[in-house]
């Protein structure tokens, strides 16, 4: 039995995720134990669950993979400051302490973390052939064209390849300061939203305005290429050298400062979110073309926090250059703990693989921990909480249809906890998507969040022909895509989840995947 670690942590959404024999075992984030959204320190909670969930201790572990290598990245980090000082000297001094404290000594920390009953070496792996470990060997496919797009990771700030059996190749590089990912961070953070994690608040914000600055972004903040590589002018960002992500050149160049957060949105927000929406979905789909012409291959999977935008995600599919595409669930820096380990087993270790282009191995990401009946039990006695208890799971479920279908909004837990950012049934908010009032309802009183925010419709897989407009190879088990709604059914049944656009973020259910999620839909 071989038994690996692997380790993401000390930037955002840290984690950690144990293969054994190559099965996916068990994967989770930090945040889901420690309660502190996107955590990036150590993942001790999320490597301790791997290691219970399996039966084992850190002395049976035979490798331990960490998914970037830091000594590279504080080299860029040196090189940077260096470049650009003394203005960096305020962004030097903050982000030192951190280095030296843990980052420069990461198998002292890890040592610390494993208490010290590992005694093997550790493994790490480039920034980005973690992601594309994790893209491509959960995958359901034999060979693939493979491109992972982030902010940055050691130097590269996105690249594409191929994988081929149980190998990848990375023969294409994107080098910082040039990263799609901290250009729609830029934005982010412009549109007065927190950069690593409003990223998605722009996204759902874009359909509420026009691409009226995307010839600006085009013409004056990068020369983008035909094959979807680019230059950014630096002279307009902030990010090398300070503690913000823009300067007062990018505040004249669109007519004003960046939004304080607390402060309303304007149509110049959405019309911002509209143009960098556009502008990343032009750059990715050169990049796509491109790497099809290149390799001729018929499938591509995809990883890094740009393959969370679900809305390029949809496009890059009914572009077609691929007849395939299956991104990683957890394409940010938590799926690279998974990448990392994965990378070790069937690269380093040489083990086979055995893809059936149908099916990946992902296990419906449903790698995190779950409760038993009795242990739910004792919380909600120990909270005095009042409750309702159905030996029968189906009543149970009857019930929550009702509630449903009744406009009352459930909070649903059941199985194993979701491994990745979505909400995929097993930790979910459940409403009737038909509500035109939903949406608000979810949004306001219960998420306590902005009102434009989308949610996402679950469809049983035998029926989504009906609702969107997707051929029948085409997959969306992980929330990840969006679909252009089908006219019948756009006004009368997708009330609480229809875009602007007339487009959806899907959560296609497969009836062996969740079946307390299959039961629900199809009451």
């Amino acid at each position: 039995m071989t038994c690996i670690l692997g380790i993401s942590a000390f930037y955002h959404d840290s984690a950690a995720a144990l293969v054994v024999d190559g099965e996916i075992v068990a994967a989770a984030q930090e945040e889901r134990f420690s309660r502190k959204k996107h955590d990036y320190r150590f993942p001790q909670h999320a490597i301790d669950y791997c290691l219970a969930e399996a039966g084992l201790h850190a002395g049976d572990l035979d490798h331990v993979a960490f998914y970037d290598k830091p000594l590279l990245k504080f080299e860029r980090l040196l090189e940077t400051y260096l470049a650009y000082s003394p203005a960096g000297f305020r962004s030097f001094l903050k982000a030192m302490p951190l280095w030296l404290r843990q980052k420069l000594h990461l198998p002292r920390e890890m040592d610390k973390g494993l208490r010290h009953q590992y005694k093997g070496r550790y493994v790490f792996l480039g920034h980005h052939e973690s992601h594309a470990a994790s893209a491509f060997f959960p995958s359901p496919f034999e060979e693939a064209a493979i491109l992972t797009m982030d902010g940055a990771g050691e130097w590269g700030t996105g690249s594409w390849g191929v994988g081929r059996g149980n190998r990848i190749e990375l023969t294409h590089e994107l080098r910082f300061p040039h990263s799609l990912g901290l250009l729609y961070s830029a934005f982010t953070y412009f549109t007065g939203f927190k950069v690593n994690s409003g990223e998605y608040k722009l996204m759902g914000l874009a359909p509420y305005g026009e691409p009226k600055y995307k010839d600006v972004i085009l013409d004056k903040l990068m020369d983008l290429k035909p094959d979807g590589s680019f230059r950014l002018d630096m002279s307009y960002f902030n990010y090398c050298q300070g503690l913000t992500m823009t300067n007062r050149k990018m505040a004249r160049l669109f007519g004003g400062p960046p939004r304080r957060s607390e402060s309303r949105l304007t149509q110049r927000e959405m019309d911002i979110a509209a143009s960098i929406q556009a502008v990343t979905e032009e750059v990715i789909l050169r990049a796509v073309r491109h790497i099809a012409a290149e390799t001729k291959m018929k499938n591509l999977v995809l990883a890094g926090g740009v393959a969370l935008n679900c809305v390029a995600n949809g496009k890059v599919l009914r572009d077609g250059a691929f007849e395939n595409v299956w991104i990683q669930p957890a394409a940010g820096d938590a799926g690279g703990a998974l990448g990392a380990a994965m990378f070790v087993w069937h690269q380093l270790l040489d083990n086979e693989r055995n893809a059936d282009n149908s099916h990946d191995v992902q296990k419906g990401s449903l790698l995190g921990p779950k409760f038993s009946n009795d242990q739910i039990k004792v919380f909600l006695d120990e909270t005095g909480a009042t409750y309702d208890f159905y030996k029968e799971e189906k009543k149970l479920l009857d019930v929550v249809a009702d509630c449903i279908a009744n406009q009352k909004v459930v909070g649903h837990m059941a199985g194993r906890m979701e491994f990745g950012p979505r909400a995929l049934g097993a930790r979910s908010i459940l409403g009737d998507a038909r509500s035109s009032k939903m949406q608000s309802v979810m949004n306001l009183k219960i998420k306590f969040r902005e009102s434009f925010r989308p949610f996402a419709p679950s469809v049983l897989r035998e029926h989504v022909g009906e609702y969107f407009q997707m051929r029948d190879n085409e997959d969306s088990p992980y929330m990840l895509l969006v679909a252009p709604i089908s006219e019948k059914r756009r006004i009368a049944e997708a009330g609480a989840t229809e875009g602007l656009e007339g487009i959806d973020r899907l959560l296609k259910v497969v009836r062996s995947d969740v079946p307390a999620i299959t039961h629900v839909d199809y009451s």
